[in-house]
This record gives C-alpha cells, structure tokens and sequence, in this order.
C-alpha cells in the first residue's frame, strides 16, 4: 500500500497539479487571386491530474480560444481550422495505472503515428476512446487503442456551423487521401522496439470502421466501408565523434472497401539520412514516393505527418498518387553561441505529381515547391514563455493532361506567429 501516492479520494484531489497555457496566435495568408487574409487568436487551456489512489486518477484539459476581430475574408478563410471561438473540454479521463502498465479512459490527447491530434492550430485534436500502453518487455512499448469519437479544430468539420469551438463527433479527419469523413469506430495496435543499442523499430495498423464520405455534413447512405492503414519505420543512429548520423527508413501505406473508394490503396515509400549535433548545426535530406494509381491515406487526425512534410503545409500533398517528394531541412541552436532558447529551422522541398487516373477522370501533372523557416525562443529570463515565426512559400505549377503545356502557376504565402506562456 506504500506505493499509492494518496490515502485518501481527498488527498488525491488536494494533491492533483494544475498546469496550462496562456496563448496569442496571429496568422496571415496570400493564396494570390483570394487577396491576403489574416486572423488573431487568444486563448488559455488548462489541465488538471489528480494525485493516484489505488494506481487510479483523473485528468481534464480545456482549451478555449477567442477571435473577435476576424474579418469576413478571414473567418472564410480560417473557418475549418483557426475560426473557432468558445471552449470546449479536450479531455476528460479515468487512468489506471498497474506495473508498468497504464490504461486511460475517456477523452484524451493521442499522438501516435497512425492516430494523432495535431497540435498546430489554435484548437489541439482529440479523440474519445481508450488507450492502454504496457512497457513489460524490455526495451518494447505495447499499445493498443480504441476509438469512437473525436474533436476537431472547428465546428467546421462535422456541420455548417461556423465560428464555433469543436465538439466531440463520429466525423474525424484524415491525413491524405480523405479530407474528412463519418466513422463509426476505429481500433489500433502499435510496437515500439529499442533493444538493440541505437535502433528503434515502429509497426502500427488501424482499423477505421464504416467510413462513409460526407454530402453537405451528412454521411453518404451509399458509400460506406472500412479502411487499414498501416505504418512501419526504422530508425538508426550512428554516434560519431563529434556528431551523429541518422539513417531512417519508412514504409506505410492504406487500403479501402471498394464500396467506399476505388483510389486509396496506396503505399508511400520514404527514406531520410541526417546529420546531428554538429556545434549546434543539423540536416537532413529525405525522400518519398507512392504508389502510381492511389492515393494514401496517412492516419486519422491531422497529426500524422511524413519524412517530406513542410513546416505549414504539411504532408497531404506528398500522398497523392504517383508523387515524388524530396525535403532539406537544416537547424541550428544558437546556445552554441551563448543564446539560450533560440533555434532556427529552414526546409526547401520540391514535389512531382505525375499524371494519374483518379475515378475515372485524368489528372494533369503539377510541381510543387516550398520554401519555410522558423525561429523558435524559448526566453530564459521568464520560464514558460515561449515565441515562434514560421513562413511559407508554396507553388504549385499545373500541366496539361495531354499537351503538357503549363495551365496555372499560383503562388501561396503564409506566416505564422505564436507566443504562449506554460504555467
């Protein structure tokens, strides 16, 4: 009984931790001919965990966000991923904990290859279900998860509704492939293995069951089946003597009911090598290709991310069919040089998508480049506060399906500024 952190129900509740953050986000985007748009946010989430009693406790989060000056371009442009003002409660959970193994209950933030709430919008993603995670083995983390509902960065996902924080709905999004769509409930299993000195290896598969494509925010009656996804990585460092190598290869892919699509049986195939920890300095050069009639779909949630993902735009574009991605990214920590807090990240990434048949219908062939980089300070005289800048260049030329001559060449900026205060 020494074990339990807490006596008794009144103890673990006098002995919980409260934590949270205090944010103001500013955005702003120039897509060419839409005109330049731009939204503030403000906001605070806050978190509380009961102390354990008997291996149980209790956790909450609820973020709240506010965007009182938007402007109708704005609330247009923002609507299903930054417009969103109220609060709503991200977690709500029941935890045990037994040995070494933890199983949580209730609403709760995932982050795991396949399943996974993106955190980059002012709203975090989170999911409704259970998650168990057992590390009896040594040197292996085991985890398996259910789930039936999930929160989005807008009301904007699961209706009409814009404006409006997200609730909890039988409607998520879906990396790649599908934008979003209605579920009815979706399982995963997940290994993570480091037994071997310097190497990890990850396996994942997901169950997505009745998926069913969405008319007007209404599940289609007609088009409804289950969709895998399925993921498996390996990752290699190779200490030096004054840096590290890094050798990282990955291959995932998903496959959907033919009821539901005939264009999402894709895999995507990358690879990355890297350099680490060189007097501060760091770069990659990565690599993917996918499959040459289907589309990926990359997990549920907008967390999943790929090898060839930009800092803002993400990876969707890099799981259409017939695509070749390649990214160089560079970092730098500036503590090297007695700046505390301060560090620094360029990418430039290019992208082919090749001419595909995609439910019958031709598409013309577009290139795709990106430019981003982002500072980050974390300032060492208030612990807690946080900033960061990010920008982005996308362009994206188009080609003619059968003369190949250009169609379209648009260009999109966009600039990010976060500050956010952790207590």
């Amino acid at each position: 009984s020494s074990s339990f952190a807490a006596d008794t129900l009144a103890d673990a509740f006098k002995n919980g931790k409260v934590s949270g953050e205090l944010k103001a986000w500013y955005f702003d985007k120039d897509n060419g001919s839409t005109g330049n748009t731009s939204i503030m946010n403000a906001g605070v989430t806050l978190g509380y965990v009961t102390d354990t009693l008997y291996g149980f406790s209790l956790g909450t989060t609820v973020q709240s966000n506010y965007a009182p000056f938007a402007s109708e371009s704005a609330k247009g442009a923002y609507q299903d991923h930054m417009y969103a003002s109220g609060a709503t409660l991200s977690e709500a959970y029941l935890g045990y904990t037994l040995g070494k193994t933890t199983v949580k209950v209730g609403r709760q933030f995932i982050a795991t290859p396949l399943v996974s709430g993106s955190g980059s919008r002012f709203f975090k993603e989170s999911f409704e279900g259970v998650t168990l995670v057992n590390t009896d083995l040594p040197g292996t983390t085991l985890v398996a998860g259910y789930v039936q509902k999930f929160q989005g960065r807008t009301s904007h996902i699961a209706s009409s509704t814009i404006g409006d924080a997200p609730n909890f709905e039988k409607i998520a999004a879906f990396t790649g492939g599908v934008s979003s769509a209605a579920f009815d409930d979706a399982y995963t299993v997940l290994a993570i293995n480091k037994s071997i000195p310097n190497l990890t290896l990850t396996a994942q598969y997901a169950l997505v069951n009745d998926v069913a494509t969405l008319a007007n925010y209404v599940p289609s009656t007609t088009a409804v089946g289950d969709v895998d996804v399925y993921y498996t990585e390996a990752n290699y460092v190779l200490p030096l003597a004054n840096f590290k190598l890094g050798f990282d290869v990955n291959f995932r892919g998903s496959q959907a009911d033919s009821s539901l699509s005939n264009d999402l049986d894709g895999t995507y195939t990358a690879g990355r090598i890297s350099i680490k920890d060189l007097a501060g300095f760091g770069a990659s050069f990565a690599m993917g290709t996918t499959s040459n009639s289907d589309s990926v779909i990359a997990g549920m949630g907008n967390g999943p991310t790929s090898y060839t993902s930009t800092l803002i735009n993400g990876t969707s574009t890099r799981m259409t069919p017939n695509t070749d991605s390649y990214l160089f990214a560079a970092t730098y920590d500036f503590a090297t040089v007695g700046i505390t807090g301060l560090t620094a990240l360029a990418q430039y990434g290019w992208t082919s998508q090749g001419s595909f048949s995609q439910a019958g219908k031709p598409k013309a062939h577009s290139d795709i480049t990106n430019f981003a980089a982002g500072v980050t300070y974390a300032v060492p005289y208030l612990k807690g506060l946080t900033t960061s800048l990010e920008y982005e260049n996308a362009r994206t030329e188009a080609y003619h399906e059968t003369t190949g001559a250009k169609t379209s060449d648009k260009t999109a900026d966009e600039l990010w500024f976060k500050a956010g205060y952790k207590f």
